[in-house]
């Protein structure tokens, strides 16, 4: 108990005025249990025990680990976010905290563990790999392609297109480079503000309010959905794609080890990781 005689002895004369009986009393050896303190055994010895099997167990688990993933928004939101509860089934133990921004960041937080960043993979003091290559192609919810009498060229020609602010050193495609690729010759539309973030495009689009960018992996499910549609077979191909980091500073986690083999799981066949052949 880490006390004196005397002070148990203090804390069982308490304990006796709380309940308003004696527990113990005097023999000639030492001291017996009486009935009121018999009473009370057992149950103090079952709660003892209920409190020792509880605290061995807490003791045995293992601690939970927290794994901060930088990512952009719209990464986090179309890929990563819908398939985090398998990675929850393999390991329970480990919490994954996001760090989201509104385009993938290129400078890594302190905090952060390893990232997920759309370009060419090149970024100082880290080990990045190739996780997926990317292409863009239109997209439009279905009801504005019906509007346009299923022609996918007319809703190209003639609905807004959904522009996406651009960014000082992002690499993402715009109207300007793929409209006149894909469009042709264009009526004059009255084109919506740009958006700032990659969410808001994809809102815009789901509510039929003009064609989207879409990028593959981020508008996939989408598409299987049903939520949207490509138009034509228009496509164009990005040098770039999204590239696991490894900041050198967080080197050697388990809980970065186990999110690198879950992601290798969840990759496409065709477009899977090379991560023996990062940038380092």
């Amino acid at each position: 108990l880490g006390m004196t005689q005397p002070a148990v002895s203090q804390h069982i004369r308490r304990l006796e005025l709380a309940l308003g009986t004696p527990l113990f009393i005097r023999v000639h050896r030492g001291i017996e249990l009486t009935s009121a303190g018999a009473a009370l055994l057992a149950p103090v010895q079952e709660a003892l025990a209920t409190l020792h099997t509880a605290v061995d167990r807490t003791m045995a688990e293992p601690a939970r680990e927290l794994l901060a993933v930088a990512t952009d928004f719209a990464f986090a939101t179309y890929w990563l976010m819908p398939r985090l509860e398998r990675f929850y089934r393999l390991h329970p133990r480990i919490d994954v905290s996001l760090v989201t921004s509104n385009r993938a960041q290129v400078l890594l937080p302190a905090d952060v563990d390893l990232a997920i960043v759309f370009g060419d993979g090149r970024i100082p003091r880290a080990e990045s790999s190739l996780l997926l290559r990317e292409c863009v192609f239109p997209v439009c919810a279905p009801g504005l392609l019906r509007a346009h009498g299923g022609d996918p060229q007319a809703v190209l020609r003639e609905a807004p297109w959904l522009q996406l602010k651009p960014a000082p050193g992002q690499h993402w495609f715009d109207w300007q480079r793929a409209g006149p690729r894909w469009a042709g010759d264009r009526a004059a539309v009255a084109e919506l503000p740009a958006f700032d973030n990659y969410l808001l495009v994809i809102g815009a689009a789901l509510a039929g309010q003009g064609v989207a960018i879409g990028w593959q992996h981020l508008v996939d499910s989408l598409l299987a959905q049903g939520l949207l549609c490509r138009l034509g077979r228009h496509r164009l191909e990005s040098p770039l794609g999204y590239h696991l980091v490894l900041p050198q500073r967080k080197r050697g986690r388990p809980a970065s080890a186990a999110f690198v083999q879950w992601l290798s799981s969840e990759l496409p066949r065709d477009r899977g990781p090379t991560l023996d052949s990062g940038h380092g």
